[in-house]
């Protein structure tokens, strides 16, 4: 391989590799591989592998439990106006990697990515919305026979267990976590199965918000 401009002034283009994306899972704010090791192939409409997410194990489900149990205590603790700008950020990140999404949406046969992608962060907008708006909506004051007050106020389960679907991919994703976290909830979520690209790559954007490491735990695999 001659470098540019080497001998009688002629450049030779070397050839370059492309540099393929690695799909991790993502655990308390971080990105490990799978305890396991093990990867599992992602194919495309004509069969084509297009990528090899981990493929987490019981120790990387008991790993991702314990970092929502351990995030879940300071997100419940915030304030639901807090909580709806963290969330609201998320979108705004989303928006920044559209183009990123609708392109794995694509490459794994989806139909109408751009309208499934803007469904998806417009969402997310909605149900950021929603966080300080709960409590008046499910809360209430029930009546006594007495000189007191009786109140009713919505409370966050916990950790929270969530299988997101096949289709579609990401907007399905979204519909089925959002509603967990806006209320202080933290989950686990295990991704599509044949469709996990985008959740990982919302996985990445996540990282990047001010979203606590452990409120929102992504595992890929069977």
């Amino acid at each position: 391989m001659t470098p540019a401009g080497g001998r009688g002034g002629r450049q030779r283009k070397a050839a370059r590799l492309d540099i393929r994306k690695t799909y991790k899972l993502s655990i308390g704010g971080a990105f490990p591989r799978s305890e396991s090791g093990r990867s599992y192939p992602v194919t495309g409409p004509d069969g084509e592998v297009i990528a090899r997410p981990a493929r987490a194990s019981r120790k990387d489900l008991r790993d991702a439990v314990r970092a929502a149990r351990q995030a879940f205590p300071g997100w419940s603790g915030a304030t639901a106006y807090n909580r709806g700008q963290v969330l609201y950020r998320v979108a705004e990140l989303m928006e920044g990697r559209r183009e990123q999404f609708a392109d794995e949406l694509r490459h794994l046969g989806g139909k109408r990515v751009e309208r499934e992608v803007t469904a998806a962060i417009d969402r997310w907008v909605w149900y950021a919305g929603w966080s300080d708006k709960l409590h008046h909506v499910l809360g209430t004051v029930n009546p006594v026979a007495g000189p007191y007050f009786n109140f009713t106020f919505p409370e966050p389960t916990g950790v929270v267990g969530v299988i997101a679907p096949d289709e579609p991919a990401l907007l399905g994703f979204v519909s089925r976590v959002a509603p967990a976290v806006i209320s202080g909830n933290a989950v686990v979520v295990l991704a599509s199965e044949s469709r996990p690209l985008p959740a990982v790559t919302l996985g990445e954007a996540l990282a990047t918000s001010d979203v606590p490491g452990g409120v929102i735990n992504i595992l890929t695999g069977t």
